[in-house]
């Protein structure tokens, strides 16, 4: 079993339009790269609860959420905020905020409503509850724009780390559902994943310096054989998420997704210059039965069990190397793994900057 190693904080700096905004959630020496990180999805209250003190033994400098923080498909905001609670009361999660900074975005069912987009009629209040919980500022500039997404850089020039949370939901068309209770493509040229707005905050977010970006999505970018929810239900949309990177010349660009009750890497060619991957890690304690799903850009297993992922960056080889890995829940042990090298990660005109 992998393990991560000790920092004693981490400094994040919140990024809004394409200036950075010094919001920081915890403190570090400005020249501190980010080397290990562990995020998870889908998370219940009435499932066993001992993930936290798993991932809190490998000892992340950050968490990230991917969404279903909690489970509540509900328009009454009384019992959203008491099933919050409850969250932050299970002693375990507790213990493992007060140690390790958590940054989120959310799926449907924190969100509000299963497979919920635009239409959710709460969602504003939701956006409220969600963000108060997470303890994000009353003058923070995220809650100065719909949704919650946002966007932070972490590390010194030379070896930045950049996380973008994108939400997935509130902006979301609704999906053209189909008789097998999947979904088919939604063909409608109006239809959208991010809204008007986002999308444009999303392209000055690839214009900020860093080299390894973590683009993180709620639900699957690059699955395109499972019925359920995907990218790839709005064609229109995953086709201008891709060329989006690749007019940007982005670097070091990686997909974390999750909402699927298992764990996986994929990989593909998006027409960024490199070939792009996206692990996918759900099921925090709510994973589902095994079955034989195809996925045509699957690199290795899948694991149909309880599990969190993890990114670990060496900073300090000639060539950073970069571990992308999807532990057990149950004893943190690596099931699922990929190693790549920063070099792989550029654009065929673009060259890494010098160390």
């Amino acid at each position: 079993m992998r393990k991560f190693w000790i920092v004693p904080c981490v400094l994040f700096v919140a990024v809004v339009g394409a200036r950075a905004d010094e919001a920081s959630l915890a403190k570090l020496p400005p020249d501190q790269p980010l080397s290990r990180i562990a995020f998870g999805a889908c998370h219940k209250l009435d499932r066993p609860l001992t993930v936290w003190d798993v991932i809190l033994a490998q000892k992340p400098q950050v968490f990230i959420f991917l969404g279903d923080t909690i489970y509540k498909d509900t328009v009454d905001m009384n019992e959203k905020r008491a099933e919050f609670a409850k969250l932050g009361a299970v002693p375990g999660f507790a213990r493992f905020r007060q140690a390790v900074p958590v940054v989120a975005t959310w799926d449907d069912h924190d969100y509000g409503e299963n497979d919920g987009g635009a239409d959710y009629p709460k969602r504003e209040e939701s956006r409220e509850i969600f963000l108060d919980f997470f303890g994000e500022p009353k003058d923070s500039p995220r809650r100065k724009h719909p949704g919650v997404y946002t966007s932070y850089v972490v590390g010194p020039e030379g070896k930045r780390t950049q996380i973008i949370l994108l939400d997935t939901r509130y902006f979301r068309t609704p999906l053209n559902r189909d008789a097998g209770g999947g979904y088919h493509p939604q063909r409608d040229k109006a239809a959208t994943m991010l809204g008007d707005e986002q999308w444009r905050w999303f392209a000055e977010q690839l214009r900020i310096p860093a080299e390894v970006r973590l683009i993180v999505s709620s639900i699957q970018v690059e699955h395109e054989d499972q019925p359920y929810e995907k990218w790839l239900n709005m064609p229109a949309e995953r086709d201008k998420l891709f060329k989006t990177i690749a007019d940007s010349k982005a670097t070091g660009v990686i997909f974390i997704s999750g909402d699927r009750h298992h764990g996986e890497i994929s990989s593909m060619d998006i027409g960024a210059g490199y070939r792009v991957t996206d692990i996918t890690s759900s099921g925090l304690n709510c994973s589902y039965e095994p079955n034989d799903e195809p996925n045509r850009h699957r690199e290795g297993r899948i694991l149909w069990a309880d599990n969190f992922g993890g990114v670990r960056i060496d900073w300090d080889a000639a060539d950073p190397t970069i571990d992308l890995e999807v532990h057990a829940s149950d004893d943190g042990s690596v099931a699922v793994t990929k190693r790549m090298k920063l070099s792989q990660l550029q654009p065929a005109t673009s060259a890494m900057p010098p160390k």
